[in-house]
């Protein structure tokens, strides 16, 4: 790093205008060499918006089909369209806003654009009426999923600019994802604490939403540092999404991305099936997924000392082979097996905090030109959108192949004695799938990684 900046410094000062420019470089390297660490209340600060971010994304997800399938009206079969539909929206518009936000001087500006537009979306969402539920749902699912995808874009860009070196941005990256893991279990215990009717629930959690989503959005924005000025992206939009899928590094970590995401979208689509049929134990469902969610959070600061200690592509790997012995041993569970399955979550939940929080810190480099002599911070929401998009396909692709594999195994929920494929599908499928992530990273290791 050194001899190359030493080579282009004297190169620029064959010239005078070369040599302006040095001078400027090596006063901002000046300002950053003396700039002190980032205090850690800075850290907490940026990471609290994550946690009202993960609040929304859970019921949209998870509560939204039961909540309007039970409304007298709405078919199975129109509330499939509909969810799909937005969906799929959802997904595809995720590029075109981290273009935007990369054209926007200050992307804390689109977050707060995007701040009452999700508070709204989700108290509509959440309050369906009896008589136009259909048209409330896309409305309301359209406007929360915009709002949604705005602000989250426009964090996750901004924290790759904060962070002055890879461990910064690792660190910021971790706080985001503890928090984000903080409001999933929030979101997912709240409901049946307050009430055992779901609408109810609901509805108290939408309550609950608003001031969190707007005390901690103003903790982020005002308790954050400002980072280095940028300047905004001037080119044509689709072009330069385009030149983003250019850049070879990122192909290679999206790659990773993608494979190891699908390991885990398919225990995450299945795991409700595995729990009820083959362990016979659906009542402790809530109680495995929270154990699941707490060890991710809990084990996420050994994630980021084991990554600055042996790198964070080292680490990845290294949780990626915690997960797929957990999920080796899930295999020869039968009925019963509790104590054996709340282990397993406790360490493919550790896993969890390591890919949550290491791609994305990868990804944050590459948005920021770490490593590289070519500083990308301009298009930094371009590559946080098409991260989103491949985030959100991972699931549909999960859902896509499992759901059909089981039907073809013979599977029918409830039915105790066709589960041999369930526990295939579930168990052996994702090892697959995490052994190939694997041996891409460690592979690609020397490209992923940078030492900035």
């Amino acid at each position: 790093m050194s001899c190359s900046l030493n080579w282009r410094i004297g190169r620029e000062t064959d010239d005078p205008a070369g040599a302006d420019q040095a001078t400027g470089r090596m006063s901002v390297i000046g300002v950053l060499a003396a700039a002190e660490p980032m205090p850690r209340r800075q850290f907490f600060a940026y990471g609290a918006f994550g946690l009202p971010l993960a609040m929304a994304a859970l019921p949209v997800y998870v509560h939204v089909p039961r909540l309007y399938a039970e409304i007298p009206g709405m078919s199975l079969s129109l509330l499939g369209v509909l969810l799909l539909a937005a969906r799929l929206a959802d997904a595809g518009i995720d590029p075109l806003l981290g273009g935007w936000s990369d054209r926007t001087a200050k992307r804390q500006r689109l977050i707060l654009l995007a701040l009452p537009l999700l508070a709204l979306g989700m108290v509509a969402l959440l309050h369906p009426p009896q008589v136009g539920a259909p048209l409330w749902l896309m409305g309301s699912m359209l406007l929360t999923y915009f709002a949604f995808s705005l602000a989250s874009v426009a964090y996750q860009a901004w924290g790759s600019e904060l962070g002055r070196d890879s461990g910064e941005r690792t660190r910021l990256t971790a706080s985001r994802e503890g928090f984000g893991l903080i409001g999933v279990v929030l979101a997912a215990a709240l409901p049946g604490l307050v009430s055992s009717d779901t609408a109810q629930g609901l509805s108290w959690l939408a309550w609950t939403f608003v001031p969190l989503l707007f005390l901690l959005g103003a903790l982020t924005l005002f308790g954050t540092p400002a980072s280095v000025q940028r300047q905004p992206a001037g080119g044509k939009l689709l072009g330069d999404l385009w030149r983003v899928l250019g850049n070879l590094r990122f192909r290679r970590l999206l790659a990773v991305f993608v494979v190891n995401g699908i390991a885990a979208a398919l225990p995450a689509t299945l795991v409700l099936f595995f729990v009820a049929d083959v362990l016979q134990a659906e009542v402790w469902s809530g109680a495995f997924l929270a154990l699941y969610f707490i060890s991710g959070i809990a084990f996420l600061p050994l994630w980021v000392a084991l990554a600055q200690r042996f790198g964070r592509v080292p680490a990845w790997v290294a949780s990626m082979l915690l997960a797929v012995a957990a999920f080796s041993w899930a295999w020869t569970l039968g009925a019963g097996d509790l104590q054996a399955f709340a282990v397993i979550c406790l360490l493919s939940g550790a896993a969890l905090g390591a890919d949550l929080t290491l791609p994305a810190a990868l990804l944050a480099d590459i948005a920021e030109g770490g490593g590289t002599e070519q500083n990308n911070s301009a298009q930094a929401g371009g590559y946080f959108g098409w991260w989103n998009l491949v985030a959100k396909l991972n699931l549909a692709l999960a859902a896509g192949l499992s759901l059909p594999l089981l039907d073809l195994a013979g599977y029918r929920p409830g039915d105790f004695e066709s589960t041999a494929g369930l526990s295939a599908v579930y168990c052996l499928l994702p090892l697959l799938f995490k052994t190939i992530a694997a041996v891409l990273a460690w592979r690609w290791r020397n490209t992923l990684e940078s030492s900035s």
